[in-house]
């Protein structure tokens, strides 16, 4: 493509009178006739003249005046820069979006992401990172990535990102981690044709800078294929938790005759688990998870009980609760753990020891504010 652009530009200048040289074969001449956008005719040193394809000809600079040589050489240089520029802004344009490992074998469910991807996969407490924000979904997102800096908001970056992308918000250094871990991610999901109508999202997020400098907050991501610091902005069924009655109305169309009825609260995930009025109480215990732990791994089941537990405490956030007992058991204090750290993604929460007397020391009891 370059050299197809410099032979159309070179064309450009070929007067009557230019000295030029053949490309294909030894020699050149004067070039006597413009025949037409493609071809001149050169008369060569015997004294015929030649037909000859723009194409298959360059300039013999030595023949141009001096002023003439050296600005010839000024326009190639600031084209071959121009063209460098334009195809370096491309291919970070590309660099930016990218498809997802949607079928990798470990995948985090549908849902919206907020990644953090150390470019030193072998030094992951040093160097630069990547801001990365996912769209593992079925939809186009339109998004505004807005952070917090004292007492005022940022938006840092907004655009549309195509179903199952990522994009690469920003790329910072060490440093700045600390301007990075308060914001929030606004969007609004569209597809040409769908079944549902998905909630706005609306996700606060903070961290603590601290956690980047453990290489145990770094966990390899299925749909990424890097280890990264990755925490979940919404679940995909949490988007249509509130579709039913709105997605009916837009089917049977505005001011139907239809009787009104009562509206009616679609019962969220976590109410299954409801003891009382804002409350709940989540058994965690693999037997309570699943049916059958046959050929299930000690990661298998892990990896189980911190999904559910992140399914239950989002749904309990989006339902109103204010308060949601973890019975994680004792064992050898993974799952407790790993509830723990997770936990502090969730900048709304605070968390203590459950009631001794009625759920002993394997429980973990979750304040939502």
């Amino acid at each position: 493509m370059y050299l197809c652009n410099q032979k159309l530009n070179d064309m450009a200048t070929f007067n009557i009178g230019d000295r030029v040289n053949f490309l294909s074969s030894v020699g050149g001449g004067k070039v006597t006739k413009i025949i037409d956008s493609r071809m001149v005719m050169v008369e060569v040193e015997d004294g015929f003249e030649i037909p000859t394809m723009i194409t298959d000809l360059v300039l013999d600079y030595r023949s141009q005046p001096a002023a003439s040589r050296q600005q010839q050489v000024v326009d190639t240089v600031q084209r071959e820069i121009k063209e460098k520029e334009l195809m370096q802004q491309q291919q970070e344009e590309d660099a930016r979006h990218g498809g997802l490992r949607r079928f990798a074998k470990e995948a985090e469910k549908e849902g919206v992401y907020l990644a953090f991807i150390p470019h030193e996969q072998q030094w992951l407490l040093t160097g630069a990172l990547d801001v990365v924000l996912v769209n593992h979904t079925p939809y186009e997102m339109l998004y505004t990535f807005t952070i917090k800096e004292e007492d005022k908001f940022v938006n840092v970056d907004y655009g549309q990102m195509e179903k199952y992308e990522k994009v690469v918000v920003e790329t910072i250094s060490r440093d700045d981690l600390e301007y990075w871990c308060n914001g929030i991610v606004q969007a609004i999901f569209t597809a040409e044709t769908s079944d549902t109508v998905l909630l706005p999202l609306n996700a606060p997020f903070s961290l603590r800078t601290n956690r980047f400098f453990k290489e145990g907050s770094y966990l390899m991501s299925g749909l990424l294929g890097e280890k990264a610091v990755m925490i979940s902005l919404s679940d995909l069924v949490l988007l249509k938790s509130g579709d039913g009655d709105f997605t009916k109305i837009l089917k049977e169309g505005v001011g139907s005759q239809a009787p009104k009825k009562d509206l009616i609260k679609q019962e969220a995930p976590i109410d299954k688990h409801k003891t009382a009025p804002g409350e709940a109480t989540v058994d965690l215990h693999i037997g309570e998870l699943v049916d059958n732990i046959l050929g299930l791994s000690s990661h298998d089941m892990f990896k189980i009980q911190m999904d559910y537990f992140k399914k239950m405490l989002d749904s309990a956030i989006a339902a109103d609760y204010t308060k949601v007992t973890f019975i994680h058991g004792v064992g050898n204090g993974v799952l407790k753990n790993a509830i723990i750290e997770e936990l502090k993604n969730y900048h709304n929460t605070e968390n203590r020891m459950a009631s001794i007397a009625k759920f002993g020391v394997g429980a973990i009891e979750v304040i939502i504010r």
